[in-house]
């Protein structure tokens, strides 16, 4: 990827926090106040941005990795890249880059170095592994300041497509036996695993059983207020369920998106969501479209909905 090509791509990372007073917490989670943090306008400061992956190609997907999938891996359209680029949810020992013996790079997605743009946290790790020799680590060493982001170098127009691992065994695919560091992190990580599955039937919406219970956590990429008045219009209808049992317990911010979850039986599993996943994805949709005001029971679910959110960020 060439500078002439950054040059030609990059776009300006939107400014998404103009509505943070100067003495609130600053978004990016540090705990200082946003005028001493990302508000202070310091011209070498990376901007905070709250919808991160916005304009990539699979942008519900790319929260997900980044913020809940244990163990996934996706091929990303680099422009003028002379290897293959592929985005992981998570590298041996958190690492946020990591050059395989063939020259392909991989990109770690869950990774703790955060500037308050994970699309230019990324994309500089991808800018280091270019210029790594394989096997070479890939450190970050501090925050990377204004640069190209994802939005810059991705291909608009390529696939993005998931594939969900049982483990974490694709580590080391091209390795016979693996040792040491490498070995003990593969196994400390799928000793932690979360079996994950993506459903086929619609977009970005994942099942994973953690023993006691399992649960559905789907990425939509809706404005937050139109989802929460069509989720309100149907949790009123009782028609916010995905099967007997099934309760839809609340959401999550991640990345300027709203992850609604659902609470399931156990035994449920994936397979026997896709349907209803499928049809509840047509309710929401005519929800979406309903311009009626909320009537009280409706602005009642409403608040309730608003008040189990967590945000992530």
């Amino acid at each position: 990827m060439g500078k002439a090509s950054r040059a030609k791509r990059r776009t300006t990372a939107p400014a998404v926090v103009g509505d943070v007073g100067p003495r609130q917490p600053c978004p990016c989670g540090s705990g200082r106040r946003y005028k001493a943090c990302h508000g202070s306008g310091d011209p070498s400061a990376t901007p905070f941005v709250t919808r991160t992956f916005a304009g990539l190609p699979g942008e519900t997907d790319w929260v997900a990795l980044r913020e809940f999938v244990p163990a996934a891996s996706a091929s990303v359209a680099v422009t003028g890249a002379e290897h293959d680029v592929v985005v992981c949810s998570l590298l041996p020992m958190a690492a946020p880059a990591l050059v395989r013996s063939d020259g392909t790079i991989w990109l770690g997605l869950q990774v703790s170095h955060d500037s308050g743009d994970a699309s230019r946290d990324i994309a500089h790790a991808l800018e280091l592994a270019q210029g790594a020799a394989p096997g070479e680590p890939v450190t970050l060493g501090g925050l990377p300041g204004p640069g190209a982001r994802l939005q810059d170098v991705v291909d608009p127009g390529a696939s993005f497509d998931v594939a969900v691992h049982g483990g974490f065994d694709f580590w080391v695919s091209d390795v016979e036996d693996p040792t040491g560091e490498v070995a003990a992190s593969l196994e400390s990580a799928n000793a932690a695993m979360t079996p994950t599955r993506r459903l086929a039937s619609v977009e970005a919406a994942y099942w994973c059983d953690v023993s006691t219970k399992e649960h559905l956590r789907w990425v939509m990429p809706y404005d937050e207020e139109a989802l929460l008045d069509a989720l309100a219009r149907l949790h009123t209808a009782d028609a916010d369920r995905l099967g007997e049992g099934s309760r839809l317990v609340g959401s999550f911010r991640a990345h300027g998106l709203l992850v609604p979850v659902w609470d399931l039986p156990v035994g449920t599993g994936a397979d026997s969501l896709e349907e209803p996943a499928r049809a509840f994805a047509d309710r929401l949709g005519e929800a979406l479209h309903t311009d009626a005001p909320l009537s009280s029971e409706e602005r009642a679910a409403r608040a309730g909905l608003s008040t189990r959110q967590l945000t992530i960020r």
